[in-house]
């Protein structure tokens, strides 16, 4: 009997440590959804860390400037000025170029969308607040990777900064001409004054390169950017009559 015994105890000996080693068993597919779940969420902490940031901190630089740097081999021309040090003109032209409903949406103008998918795409539906995104955070360039981020970031801008700071930000890291980023810098290269005393007609020029920055000159413009600049400043004139510069002003 002791023998028995002594055989059915060695038997659930080995039985315990055949399931300790079960148990001890590496899952990869947890391991692996364990570990991209922190990847995300250092992504996601990372991105609100930058949106917080930058809702009071002034971006260095951006990726686009750095490339273009390195492109040139030399320093990019940028000097940051604050909202206040920008005329009046130069924000209401920069919106009536760029985002007339600026202050009426959220972040994507979805009239804009809908008007530039009955065309084919032929026109642009990015708003301001998207340029924003894609300069301070991402890159330049056709990506679905890089539409999908710039998603769900702008509405993160959006809901923590102020219109005016997005406003700011933008006139201020946007490429004016090769190496010349930002108004303040692009009034001196252009008209030798400073982006606070830029008259109407200048700031509607400078708003009128930004589509195409290295082929169009805001102090020597050809017929259709002038024309474009005349249609810049009545729209700035407009929606300051109407209200829809009342975000920013």
């Amino acid at each position: 009997m002791a023998r028995k015994s002594s055989k059915t105890s060695s038997r659930t000996r080995k039985t315990a440590k055949r399931g300790k080693a079960v148990k001890a068993r590496p899952r990869p597919i947890r391991w692996l959804l364990r570990r991209l779940f922190w990847v995300a969420a250092a992504v996601v902490g990372l991105a609100a860390l930058a949106v917080v940031g930058y809702a009071v901190l002034n971006p260095p630089t951006t990726p686009y400037m750095m490339s273009e740097a390195r492109r040139m081999g030399r320093s990019v021309d940028q000097q940051w000025v604050s909202a206040d040090q920008i005329a009046p003109a130069m924000l209401r032209s920069a919106v009536a170029a760029e985002d007339a409903n600026f202050c009426t949406h959220w972040g994507f103008d979805m009239v804009a969308i809908r008007a530039a998918l009955e065309t084919g795409g032929a026109r642009g539906a990015s708003t301001i607040s998207q340029q924003v995104v894609k300069n301070v955070y991402l890159w330049h360039g056709r990506s679905w990777l890089r539409k999908a981020l710039e998603a769900l970031l702008t509405p993160a801008v959006e809901a923590v900064w102020s219109k005016r700071r997005i406003l700011e930000v933008y006139l201020n890291v946007a490429e004016f001409d090769e190496g010349v980023f930002g108004v303040e810098a692009a009034a001196r290269h252009y008209f030798g004054v400073s982006a606070a005393d830029l008259s109407d007609t200048q700031a509607a020029r400078l708003a009128a390169v930004l589509p195409a920055p290295k082929d169009r000159s805001a102090s020597r413009p050809t017929a259709s950017v002038s024309r474009r600049a005349g249609s810049i400043r009545d729209g700035a004139a407009t929606i300051a009559r109407d209200g829809r510069s009342d975000c920013f002003e």
